[in-house]
């Protein structure tokens, strides 16, 4: 998947599933620090290929973490070899650290928390909607990778309170 050799994501449509398929994992990353962060790269247009995922380097682990379609969210665990070179369609595609300046706030931060944010529905068929995966660490410092419809997003913004009846965090970590 986007080129990536061995990159099986699977795909969650809900925050509390997501949050439960990695929990155990994220907890053992609390108190590491941020080492470094990488971004899918389009070389021709020298700037960031938001479709692939985002790749946090913690002390233990990489997590990868993407968004696609309206509301759907995988994170998998040190299947993305850096090394090996992306073939995704016509695209040059190579992976840039850093690459955002969302990232570059919480390099070398300790990570205090992981959460899911969902948007919650008014249509019963649909209550919830998987919005990002966030991640706080010590300063504070926040980095939320959100769906940006069909591809990821990226932002530093300090944490704020969201609106009440409209979003919900589920914790992860």
């Amino acid at each position: 998947m986007f080129g990536i050799e061995g990159y099986e994501p699977q795909w969650h449509h809900s925050g509390r599933a997501l949050a439960a398929a990695h929990r155990a994992r994220f907890r053992t990353l609390i108190g590491q620090p941020l080492h470094d962060a990488w971004l899918m790269w389009n070389m021709d247009a020298d700037r960031w290929f938001a479709d692939g995922p985002v790749i946090l380097g913690f002390t233990d682990a990489n997590v990868e973490i993407t968004h696609r379609k309206f509301d759907e969210c995988a994170i998998t665990w040190d299947q993305v070899d850096m090394q090996a070179p992306l073939h995704w369609l016509d695209l040059r595609l190579d992976w840039e650290a850093g690459g955002h300046p969302a990232l570059t706030h919480v390099r070398g931060r300790r990570l205090r928390e992981v959460n899911v944010i969902e948007r919650l529905m008014t249509a019963h068929w649909r209550p919830t909607v998987l919005h990002a995966v966030e991640l706080i660490f010590q300063g504070p410092a926040r980095l939320a990778i959100f769906n940006a419809l069909d591809e990821n997003g990226l932002n530093d913004r300090a944490e704020v309170e969201l609106p009440v009846g409209r979003w919900r965090r589920v914790p992860i970590a």
